[in-house]
């Protein structure tokens, strides 16, 4: 004989058990014993637990039942007046029987750590969204035979052995609009800036499968950083997914903070998604983006380092699906995910936690699946619209052959490597020209970046090669000397100062007088000077030039004589006032 388990709050007298044992024997046709539990949280009514199948007669069951009827007869298309309405009530009141909501519920077996364990659950699916009985929210991630695995979105500690938990047949998913641009939001969308509540025009769904391959078109369209040697030697293109990578402390977030900055006036969204740092840290950012007027135009999404695992996890999901929603519009969208380290090592944690087995340097074998259908969702797509993706990786001592590094690097269209020796000697942004690489090219330049950029990358490379030469060497002859002059003089052509990116017209001008070997002469510790003095030149005296470039985006032949015939000009005013 099986048991059948009735929860309330008063024990039913002798007469009420005979009746419920009838119902169990006519609904399923063998005896049952019939045990009652004393649950004072049910303040009227019952709850009748027959294996899977739940009898919820509590004030609270019977009102999201008669809710979900009232919803389906809605879903049949019942017109909504007054008379309709009453006879829907009659109707359903009349007819309304003691139905088994089988599956719908479970119970908590375990709990810690943000995770929770549950059984009786058999028919929720990866992903679904579930809701405890104290209110907190939590998404499926683990399904077993006999029970499944959720992490929490809320504080654990309201989560009990023993509490119901109720499924709600939907997937995470994060409310978006304009209305969050120039918010500070969590994992989940819900606003952490004192500003108010924030309306929202939809909601999304916070994993969602990648565009298509024919609904995708190919990158083409640049998407400007203004920083001087990523735009000229690994242009970034809208759609693109460009990894920033490099040890702790070599300016990492800085060149995306600068990306960021460029945008101003370009019509591009842009999104910071901030995983497990400090908050103080964040909150310096958006002070600084505010003050620049970055926040115009940019949603921060912050999971920092104090939230939970599972809002760290989340977090770079829920960003993807705020970009889809302006994307869907046909609106470009830069996002930011600081980092996808961190990100790498909550998923772990959430993982070891559920109980997986790890793989290669303890993670489990779908973190490369983590990353991979995470920025597949960027894309240009064909009837516009763009979600251009920098994700950042830390690394440990420039070893970009890590598990992760090597994982985001065969995901992503390049990557920007910066280097710590590079960093620490004074070259900003620090970035190795030898490492770094846009599978992209030159279809993301403009035309005038194109023809301005020349063999500048050859050239350094050739410095460096001969750099590392003559250490083991003193005597030089003057072509070489000649040679590792110039290399030096565009290696400090190329630094450039945080929170300042370039104008197209300013890009240009710096590279073509370098390329063309205009401040040959120039003493090293002067280019910088040099370099600022010649574009407040340009722009008092060919301003019709600089404008014309910013609007075509070309540069002919003529014009770009002209650069080289006013940068010279320029250089002999600049070395008789010295």
């Amino acid at each position: 004989m099986s048991d059948a388990y009735l929860y309330s709050n008063v024990e039913p007298d002798q007469a009420r058990k005979e009746r419920f044992e009838n119902f169990l024997k006519k609904k399923y046709h063998e005896d049952y014993r019939l045990v009652w539990v004393c649950d004072k949280r049910i303040m009227s009514g019952f709850r009748l637990e027959v294996g899977t199948d739940i009898y919820d007669w509590t004030r609270e069951g019977r009102v999201t039942q008669l809710k979900e009827m009232f919803k389906k007869r809605a879903d049949e298309g019942f017109r909504q007046d007054s008379d309709e309405l009453i006879t829907l009530f009659r109707s359903s009141l009349e007819t309304w029987k003691m139905e088994a909501m089988p599956e719908e519920e479970g119970r908590v077996t375990m709990t810690g750590d943000g995770i929770v364990f549950a059984d009786g659950l058999a028919s929720c699916v990866y992903g679904e969204i579930l809701v405890f009985e104290s209110g907190v929210k939590g998404m499926v991630q683990d399904l077993r035979p006999d029970s499944v695995g959720i992490i929490l979105f809320g504080d654990e500690g309201t989560i009990m052995e023993g509490m119901r938990v109720r499924r709600t047949k939907k997937t995470a998913g994060i409310p978006a609009g304009d209305g969050f641009i120039g918010r500070v939001v969590d994992a989940l969308g819900n606003p952490i800036d004192n500003k108010g509540p924030i309306e929202a025009d939809a909601y999304m769904s916070v994993e969602a499968a990648a565009p298509e391959i024919i609904e995708r078109q190919s990158v083409d369209t640049p998407m400007n950083t203004g920083i001087l040697c990523i735009d000229s030697m690994f242009p970034i293109g809208r759609g693109q997914r460009e990894l920033i990578i490099g040890d702790r402390q070599t300016g990492k977030t800085a060149i995306a903070i600068d990306t960021i900055l460029n945008q101003k006036g370009n019509d591009v969204i842009c999104i910071y998604v901030a995983i497990g740092q400090k908050a103080s840290s964040i909150a310096q950012l958006v002070e600084s983006l505010r003050k620049k007027g970055a926040m115009d135009y940019t949603i921060i999404v912050n999971a920092s380092a104090s939230e939970s695992a599972p809002m760290q996890f989340i977090a770079p999901y829920s960003g993807t699906a705020l970009g889809e929603y302006f994307m869907k519009q046909g609106r470009d969208v830069l996002i930011v995910y600081d980092d996808l380290s961190k990100h790498a090592i909550a998923y772990r944690a959430l993982s070891l936690l559920l109980e997986r087995s790890p793989g290669r340097e303890a993670y489990p074998g779908d973190v490369f699946y983590l990353h991979s259908r995470l920025l597949e969702r960027s894309a240009r797509l064909a009837d516009g619209g763009s979600i251009t993706a920098l994700p950042i990786v830390e690394t440990q001592a420039g070893d970009v052959s890590a598990y992760i590094p090597t994982n985001i690097i065969s995901i992503t269209d390049g990557q920007i490597f910066l280097e710590s020796d590079l960093f620490f000697s004074g070259q900003r942004p620090a970035v190795n020209v030898g490492l770094s690489v846009s599978r992209v090219g030159g279809a993301a330049q403009t035309k005038a970046m194109k023809k301005a950029t020349g063999s500048i990358r050859l050239d350094l490379a050739q410095y460096r090669e001969m750099e590392v030469f003559t250490q083991f060497s003193n005597d030089l002859d003057d072509a070489t000397k000649k040679r590792l002059f110039y290399g030096q003089g565009l290696m400090h052509l190329l630094r450039q100062e945080q929170g300042k990116p370039y104008t197209l017209h300013e890009q240009v001008i710096l590279l073509v007088s370098g390329t063309a070997h205009v401040m040959q002469d120039i003493p090293i510790r002067e280019i910088a000077e040099f370099r600022k003095e010649l574009l407040t030149y340009f722009h008092e005296n060919a301003l019709e030039l600089c404008l014309r470039i910013d609007e075509t985006g070309s540069m002919s032949d003529e014009e770009k004589e002209e650069i080289i015939r006013i940068s010279r000009e320029f250089r002999q005013i600049y070395q008789e006032k010295k």
